[in-house]
């Protein structure tokens, strides 16, 4: 485990950078053109990305970016 003291500035800077790149993950899975593999390495990121975020965000600020779990039902 690493520790990380940083001030209420950067905390700041680290929710806009994480945001940021939350955000164009989310775009990006909406992209019917990715291919499956690629959006489901891009999943992994997120859910990295949102454990990080959710040290430092307020409860509030995490509930949007919260990703729904979709279950895949094929008819056949």
């Amino acid at each position: 485990m690493i520790g990380l003291l940083v001030d209420q500035k950067e905390v700041k800077e680290l929710e806009y950078l994480l945001k940021r790149e939350m955000d164009e993950i989310l775009f990006d899975v909406g992209d019917a053109r990715i291919d499956h593999i690629v959006k489901r390495a891009m999943e992994e990121r997120y859910q990295i990305l949102f454990r990080l975020f959710k040290r430092i965000a307020d409860p509030s600020e995490c509930s949007r970016y919260i990703r729904s779990k979709k279950v895949n039902s094929k008819k056949g």
